[in-house]
């Protein structure tokens, strides 16, 4: 149960989202516009949770994709259905904040 926590919140095994930015990674920012405005992964591609399945073609299934939002629970929930809608690399970068601070570092 931890571990199943722990991945949904972006806390699974580690990721270097560093390397993936390298190799092609796009990143989607899953908040609405409002919070995306408040602060945002430079470069981050904003497509809010609830218009994800409007813009699939937006979006590169050869290319690996990090999902992120505030929490980590809405990007759990984008990873999912990227996944069941054939994406094959998909990671949960959890928040943004978190997520912009590893690629800053």
């Amino acid at each position: 149960m931890l571990a199943q926590m722990k991945s949904l919140l972006g806390f699974g095994p580690k990721v270097d989202f560093k390397q993936l930015i390298k190799n092609g990674a796009i990143v989607v920012d899953v908040r609405t516009k409002a919070e995306y405005q408040g602060g945002h992964v430079k470069g981050s591609l904003n497509i809010p949770l609830n218009n994800l399945s409007n813009h699939y073609s937006k979006l590169d299934k050869t290319k690996p994709i990090i999902t992120c939002c505030a929490s980590g629970i809405r990007s759990s929930q984008a990873k999912s259905i990227l996944e069941a809608n054939g994406f094959t690399e998909v990671y949960n970068g959890g928040g943004w904040s978190g997520l912009n601070q590893k690629l800053l570092a």
